[in-house]
């Protein structure tokens, strides 16, 4: 949550606009991840759920951060495999 801990989230009222008001307002709570995190806390979650959860969410995160990279052309080039050329069998140099 961006926000942090005890900061209120406000939302105007203008001429009798309650319908937009009240979209406003879930917009807002949409982006704080405020619904989210009610029903995370609906249930008690063990500490290896949570866990494998952040591991989760990290791995994600981690994904979504390197495609948005990949569309920008800086992410990190792939990993080529490395051949060590050992001279084992079937190699064209060993007979």
């Amino acid at each position: 949550m961006r926000g942090g801990i005890g900061r209120p989230l406000e939302v105007v009222v203008d001429d009798g606009g309650v319908e937009r008001a009240i979209r406003k307002l879930k917009r807002k709570m949409a982006d704080e991840g405020l619904m989210r995190e009610l029903k995370r806390r609906r249930y008690y979650e063990k500490p290896s759920e949570r866990k494998k959860r952040k591991e989760r969410e990290a791995r994600r995160r981690n994904a979504r951060q390197r495609a948005a990279a990949n569309r920008r052309g800086g992410g990190k080039p792939a990993r080529e495999k490395e051949s060590f050329g050992g001279g084992g069998f079937g190699d064209k140099d060993t007979y």
